[in-house]
């Protein structure tokens, strides 16, 4: 498998992170993972488009133990902290590819990349 960001990230407090930016030039081969509520998924910040919502909590748990270890995962909240604990524990169950975007949903609206609010 062909891992986008293998070697184009930086690390934050142990956490591997990549840009807004970055997301959204490789989106399409990414599995995108949104950990805010749902309001906050269709609220005014919106979300990415094909981001898939999955609220951190006992439901996450059971969700990234469903999840191909192998893919390559970006995780998304409204400023980067609940995603970089999704990301820690993430890779504390064994996924390697995995990284916090940066900024969350913020930065992105802040670079005016696209998003959806439905």
């Amino acid at each position: 498998m062909d891992y986008k960001f293998k070697d184009q990230h930086k690390v934050v407090d142990e956490i591997p992170e990549v840009e807004p930016q970055q997301v959204f030039d490789n989106k399409d081969s990414l599995v995108l993972i949104d950990v805010r509520t749902p309001e906050e998924f269709v609220g005014e910040l919106g979300h990415i488009e094909g981001a898939s919502l999955k609220t951190l909590g006992e439901d996450f748990d059971t969700y990234v133990h469903s999840l191909d270890q192998n893919k390559e995962y970006v995780i998304i909240c409204r400023s980067g902290r609940r995603s970089a604990a999704a990301t820690e524990y993430m890779r504390s169950q064994g996924f390697s590819h995995v990284y916090n975007m940066t900024g969350g949903m913020i930065l992105w609206n802040e670079c005016n990349l696209p998003s959806e609010k439905k």
